[in-house]
């Protein structure tokens, strides 16, 4: 007999606890609401923050003089032509307040001559990004918002708690219905209101910079729940992932400060310079925005003048030891142990997944379509348009973050709830299923899905491409996904986690997929070889929602503001 489900109740449900998670977390307990902080894994040890490596950029202007309408001028650019403005605005004006509230709780950025230490990054016109060093920025952020949870009355912290599906009644939010991982028992949330900050989907990616539970589940909460997505067909790919020599222990993406850094030169199979010949400046400069990069990069594999191992060479020979020293620290001794050393050879990169600039579709208060429902974070898109500009995720986090904790703490007081709300969804979770002899299994269908993702929907798409992933992700929606139905044998039951991870996966994908077919132009992070050029037609976004178990698209106009005029050059 199946056990009756377990149930909880909060004013604020916040699910995923990466740096947006926590941030939500904290600013709804200290607007009076009790709140309930989940995650699939360890609270503050999972998602992408803690992951992040490098800096965060933010118009404090401390070293250099600045203003937060310079930082959005940067960022709309990068965007292009495609971000909220009002989004954008509000990620550039507020940044400076996070990061100050974050220096108050010690976390550590990097001073001199008393002031926070700034430095370049791509797409930026001046210095402008802080950081805690340059290999420990996202962990000395979890940490800190780790311990500002703890010491935050009201908020009570789950681990390995999977939401599957969000409860929707009366065109409202009323909770959630999660899987408990140790137990595999269902677990009904009643919730005032909802704060998805689950992270993005670079999982899906064959080549990915991701944490295993980067695999679109706030989007396909979402989208399940009503709620609209926007920008969906733009994944961004860090250009110079780490490819060879073998990499032990050592974030894959850890290159590009070093590089603008330090003058590192990215080279082709030739030892020639090569990103000027794709409309960027570089050389001397190190500075050419990212899609630019990943796109040059490509193109020059894909013509033959790759480096052995299918990349570009990054190559810091031209630079004497004590100078590398200076600037990577012990870094040196950690590339050491891997066998690399800068002074006598290049490393080997080339692009990788790395981001979504796509997500749920919000209002500036962070709500979504479906009311008492919020999300934050990567979970949000339209702020970053058609690229994201270098360092502005952590700042993402922080500021959308708190922004929806804020205002889901004010929609908390419609709680309603009724346990047959929830049936179907804990239907979900209970339901045993045959056994089936010659079922695919999980690892075999996700590492396919991987595949797909990074031929046929990657760095470089045709419309032949795409039509092919979108047939097969239906497919396996269709076929392969009731097939691999596991049963639920209690404590442990893993593959009902991976049955539900694959069901997110698939719906995400195919969003994507479908909307970069229908995005007939190249822009931004979306490249298309068929269509190569950027048409003044398509400057609009795109909306993606589930309409009676179909996915419908919608062109939406670019949300334009003031802020484009004070982008521009003016001032406060």
């Amino acid at each position: 007999m199946t056990e009756e489900p377990i149930h909880l109740e909060t004013d604020v449900l916040v699910v995923g606890a990466g740096g947006a998670g926590m941030y939500a977390a904290i600013a709804a307990a200290r607007n009076g609401a009790n709140v309930l902080l989940l995650d699939k894994s360890l609270i503050g040890r999972g998602g992408a923050t803690i992951m992040a490596q490098m800096t965060v950029a933010v118009a404090v202007g401390e070293q250099t003089p600045d203003h937060w309408t310079h930082h959005l001028a940067d960022t709309l650019n990068a965007g292009r032509g495609l971000c909220d403005e009002e989004l954008a605005a509000i990620l550039c004006r507020e940044g400076p307040e996070r990061i100050r509230e974050m220096d108050e709780w010690r976390v550590g950025w990097t001073r001199e001559d008393g002031h926070m230490k700034q430095v370049m990054a791509p797409g930026h016109e001046i210095p402008r990004c802080v950081f805690v060093d340059f290999l420990n920025t996202g962990p000395a952020v979890a940490k800190t918002l780790r311990t500002r949870v703890a010491r935050t009355d009201g908020i009570t912290k789950i681990s390995n708690l999977s939401v599957t599906d969000l409860v929707v009644e009366d065109g409202r939010v009323r909770g959630a219905v999660a899987l408990d991982l140790n137990g595999g028992r269902a677990v009904t949330i009643a919730a005032g209101a909802v704060v998805l900050a689950a992270g993005g989907l670079t999982r899906l990616y064959q080549r990915n910079s991701a944490s295993v539970n980067m695999g679109g589940e706030s989007y396909a909460l979402a989208l399940r729940a009503g709620a609209d997505l926007i920008d969906m067909e733009f994944v961004q790919f860090f250009p110079i992932g780490h490819l060879a020599p073998r990499l032990v222990g050592m974030d894959p993406i850890m290159w590009d400060p070093f590089r603008y850094k330090l003058g590192g030169r990215l080279l082709n199979g030739n030892q020639e310079e090569f990103i000027e010949k794709y409309g960027a400046s570089d050389s001397g400069t190190y500075t050419a925005p990212r899609d630019v990069t990943s796109y040059a990069i490509f193109k020059e594999v894909e013509a033959g003048r790759a480096s052995p191992n299918g990349g570009a060479y990054l190559s810091f020979t031209h630079l004497d030891e004590a100078t590398l020293r200076e600037a990577f620290g012990p870094v040196i001794n950690r590339l050491a142990c891997n066998g690399i050393d800068l002074t006598k050879r290049p490393i080997e990169v080339a692009p990788i997944a790395h981001y979504h600039m796509g997500g749920i579709r919000v209002t500036p208060e962070m709500a979504t379509t479906v009311p008492g429902l919020y999300a934050s974070g990567e979970a949000v898109g339209g702020a970053n348009g058609a690229n994201r500009l270098s360092g502005n995720a952590i700042t993402e986090a922080l500021v959308f973050g708190e922004r929806a904790g804020h205002f889901a703490a004010q929609a908390a007081t419609n709680k309603v709830w009724n346990s047959s709300w929830a049936d179907d969804a804990v239907g979900d979770i209970e339901t045993m299923a045959p056994d089936s002899g010659n079922a695919p299994t999980f690892g075999e269908l996700f590492g396919e899905l991987q595949n797909l993702m990074w031929q046929k929907v990657g760095l470089l798409r045709t419309g032949e491409k795409l039509e092919q992933a979108l047939s097969r992700i239906r497919e396996m929606q269709a076929q392969d996904l009731p097939r691999m139905r596991p049963q639920n044998k209690g404590p442990f039951a893993l593959g009902v986690q991976e049955w539900f991870d694959l069901r997110a996966a698939l719906a995400t994908a195919e969003t994507i997929a479908l909307t970069a077919l229908n995005r007939t132009e190249s822009r931004g992070a979306h490249q298309r070889e068929d269509l190569p050029d950027t048409e003044e037609s398509q400057t609009h976004n795109q909306c993606v929602r589930l309409s009676g178990g179909t996915l419908t698209l919608e062109s939406v106009p670019v949300r334009r503001t003031e802020f484009e005029k004070v982008a521009l050059g003016a001032t406060e």
